[in-house]
């Protein structure tokens, strides 16, 4: 227990530093500034991208298929990082927020995504550029290789490859199977609960770490061919399933929807104090966790997508650029606003009783006042006691999808750094750690997870920063000839 203080109190100081008042300004300011030079492309350009992505799978068979054996589909490699993005983040990610940042949080999550599409454009468009076929033939990219090759300082990839590597633990392996565990035992062995192995760790989640670990291994052993092949069949069907659950969530609370969004900006911009032992969420909190779990749920910013998105088929670095737009899009600007406005809407939220029960504990509430635990209340609203499972059920496969597709993340990283002959020890790690995940303390994971994310942004934000005025040209010059 020493031992865990310890890593708990060096990682509090460590992530107030991470997740200060700069770090958050520079998340804001990168997106802004492609924002602002590329003329706003989100907005003015938006029947362009969605023609050129998610309308363009209909259309195209090139987009959803491919015949180069050495790379993956459009539709694959957008499938396979929306399949590391929708994750927990996009269920107990946003209740986080909430119940423990406020209703403004939401405002400050969508704000981060908005400025967040074009983050994520300016990583994937250099990621074509600066990408590589390696001895074997397939295509190698990511912002280890733009800032080496880009920017041409070998260090600060090897910084951003290190932090990656750790990264994968946390938010593509730890945080997920955390969820996972929590919601199944929850749902459905409640019961078993106080059954313990050793050390705290009790029977369920060790058995739901086992059976993880077991599906994780049978997965990517098979490469990013085969992590394509698995995320393609799962994303489409998870995402629906939840977006049709939340959507009728909604609809049976139609009436409090203008509530629910009177809260989020209402709480935004609201100043409060501390008086009496009585504690606000205030706007400094809801601005870190609004954006930290947006960073957290989409990835912008993080330099992570990057590396699967250069092993797609395409050639031109606008066209890919335009993926990560709608990548940003979907995970939080749709799934995590039909999160958010379930528990709004639902009324499972309430203002007053968490202010009251974050001033009497501080961020320890009980398990249905924050996490997957209020999502879950807000769909037993309609759904009754098929509500816990069914969002059980869409976590496990959301964080499943997620740790597939980071250990891609982690594996480019670990190849980075020591060479593609010792991957199978990288892998071996990665499927270990799962274990420690499912069996640990919801708040240790996740802020250890928002740590590493913090320190995977620094050198990537800095390198697409410098990097700002290729990106730009190459956005004029495609839009010149095909805008």
């Amino acid at each position: 227990m020493d031992a865990i203080r310890t890593i708990e109190n060096i990682n509090g100081e460590l992530n107030g530093i991470v997740w200060g008042p700069v770090m958050l300004v520079f998340f804001i300011f990168v997106g802004l500034l492609f924002t602002v030079r590329t003329g706003f492309f989100q907005v003015t350009r938006f029947g362009l991208w969605m023609r050129s992505t998610f309308l363009a799978i209909f259309r195209h068979r090139h987009i959803r298929k491919t015949d180069d054996r050495h790379a993956i589909s459009q539709f694959q490699s957008l499938c396979t990082a929306l399949a590391a993005t929708v994750g927990t983040g996009n269920i107990v990610g946003v209740a986080t927020a909430i119940a423990l940042g406020g209703p403004g949080a939401v405002f400050w999550m969508w704000l981060s995504a908005f400025l967040g599409m074009m983050t994520n454009f300016a990583e994937n468009a250099l990621g074509i550029k600066y990408r590589f076929k390696n001895d074997k033939g397939e295509w190698v990219g990511g912002a280890m290789h733009y800032i080496e090759r880009g920017l041409k300082v070998k260090w600060l990839a090897v910084v951003f490859s290190v932090f990656c590597m750790l990264a994968s633990f946390g938010i593509g392996n730890m945080s997920q199977g955390n969820s996972i565990a929590d919601g199944i035992q929850g749902a459905f062995f409640s019961n078993f609960s106080e059954v313990y192995l050793f050390g705290g760790v009790t029977v369920v989640k060790a058995a739901v770490a086992v059976v993880i670990m077991i599906f994780v291994a049978l997965v990517i052993i098979g490469g990013i061919k085969r992590i394509a092949s698995v995320t393609e069949k799962i994303v489409p069907f998870m995402v629906l399933l939840y977006l049709i659950g939340g959507l009728i969530i909604i609809l049976s609370n139609i009436g409090n929807v203008g509530y629910a969004f009177k809260l989020i900006f209402g709480e935004a911009f609201k100043f409060r104090s501390a008086a009496g032992g009585f504690t606000g969420y205030g706007i400094a909190l809801a601005m870190r966790r609004g954006i930290s779990r947006g960073v957290f749920s989409n990835e912008a910013g993080l330099g992570s997508s990057v590396m699967v998105h250069s092993a797609s088929d395409v050639k031109e670095p606008i066209m890919q650029g335009m993926w990560g737009v709608f990548e940003v899009f979907a995970d939080t600007i749709v799934v995590c606003t039909v999160t958010a406005l379930s528990i709004l809407a639902s009324g499972v939220f309430s203002l007053e009783g968490h202010l009251a029960a974050i001033s009497a504990s501080g961020a320890d509430l009980p398990s249905a006042m924050t996490g997957i635990g209020l999502t879950q209340e807000a769909f037993k609203t309609v759904f009754g006691s098929f509500g816990a499972p069914f969002v059980s059920v869409a976590v496990l496969l959301f964080a499943f999808s997620t740790i597939l597709g980071w250990s891609y993340y982690g594996e480019r990283a670990w190849t980075y750094l020591f060479g593609g002959g010792s991957t199978a020890v990288y892998k071996v790690i990665f499927i270990l750690v799962i274990f420690f995940g499912c069996t640990s303390g919801l708040s240790l994971v996740w802020d250890i997870s928002d740590t590493f994310n913090g320190l995977m942004a620094v050198p990537n934000l800095i390198a697409i920063t410098l990097l700002s005025g290729q990106v730009v040209k190459m956005t004029k010059d495609y839009l010149r000839t095909k805008g």
